[in-house]
């Protein structure tokens, strides 16, 4: 049996856990309860990313490449071998990308007459606005998940706990993966 809170509410974990942990000798009910709702937390946060970038006709993939772009030093450019590095994707993924990126008007090539799978390539004013756009709305969305869920204080409590467990798995693991990093750059 688990030791969850009583009075806190129930989700779909707690509704789950009795059924996992019962045929696990030694398992750490609380331990697994955390590890599984963290999980779950960050797939709920994909979503929302997901559903993010379809209000502004993007996908999740397109906007971490304009995103990639905004956090360059002006003039925003990259080549697609320093996007497809930053982003962790294949020359190939990027190169699809950046073609529908163009198509939308997002990117632009930068003219340096070199070959153009090298060409950099760099934000363009609309592309600027959309991701700007779609940036202020997961923000503001994440903002009001939490603020409905946890009072400011939880919040800063929630975020000193993260900080401790994530601290520890990268000291015992090493640095975690960003969505943005390379797992080769990580070692």
């Amino acid at each position: 049996m688990t030791t969850e809170d009583p009075r806190a509410p129930r989700d779909s974990i707690a509704a789950e856990l009795d059924g996992w942990t019962a045929p696990m000798a030694g398992v750490d009910p609380q331990t697994e309860a955390a590890r599984q709702r963290i999980g779950r937390i960050s797939r709920q946060f994909e979503r929302l990313l997901g559903q993010v970038a379809a209000d502004h006709g993007l996908t999740v993939g397109d906007w971490t490449a304009l995103s990639a772009l905004q956090r360059s030093a002006p003039p925003h450019q990259r080549t697609p071998k320093e996007l497809a590095d930053e982003v962790g994707v294949t020359a190939g993924t990027m190169s699809v990308r950046i073609d529908r990126l163009i198509q939308a008007g997002l990117v632009e090539p930068v003219a340096d007459g070199g070959d153009p799978g090298r060409r950099p390539v760099r934000l363009t004013d609309l592309g600027r606005r959309r991701w700007s756009q779609a940036t202020g709305q997961r923000t503001a969305s994440e903002r009001d998940l939490f603020g409905d869920a946890l009072t400011r204080q939880e919040l800063q409590q929630l975020n000193g706990l993260l900080a401790r467990l994530l601290g520890h798995l990268e000291d015992t693991f090493g640095p975690a993966s960003r969505h943005d990093t390379p797992r080769h750059q990580l070692r």
